[in-house]
């Protein structure tokens, strides 16, 4: 079992920075999966970032064309710990924020992630 705890979310003017944390614990290996997706009201919930290790000191990673040049996403294994940088946000950005773990390979879907948490709120006014 994964256990998933988000922090860092809170209300910022639009432009300004947060810094999401998922801190994981349980049985997280190295080579999962690390994600972080949102949800806004009324909509489904959408892939944001996604980190993996790749071997050595390579990551790789990915982030959403919506995120993209704004958000960045890091982890640092020693910590089990998951972190999404967010800079220049948008009203557009308000949203749940959920860190996900997959067991496997890189992937951009809900479905395809097993373990999730709670969600942290980030709120952008403008």
């Amino acid at each position: 079992q994964v256990q998933l705890v988000e922090s860092g979310g809170g209300l910022v003017q639009a432009g300004g920075s947060l810094r999401l944390s998922c801190a994981a614990s349980g049985r997280i290996f190295r080579g999962y999966t690390m994600g972080w997706f949102r949800q806004a009201p009324g909509k489904e919930r959408e892939f944001v970032a996604t980190t993996r290790w790749s071997g050595g000191s390579v990551y790789y990673t990915d982030v959403a064309d919506s995120v993209k040049g704004r958000f960045t996403i890091s982890r640092d294994d020693a910590k089990n710990t998951v972190y999404l940088q967010m800079n220049k946000l948008k009203p557009e950005d308000t949203a749940v924020y959920y860190c996900a773990v997959r067991r496997s390979d890189y992937a951009s879907g809900v479905g395809d992630y097993e373990y999730w948490g709670q969600g942290t709120q980030v709120t952008v006014s403008s």
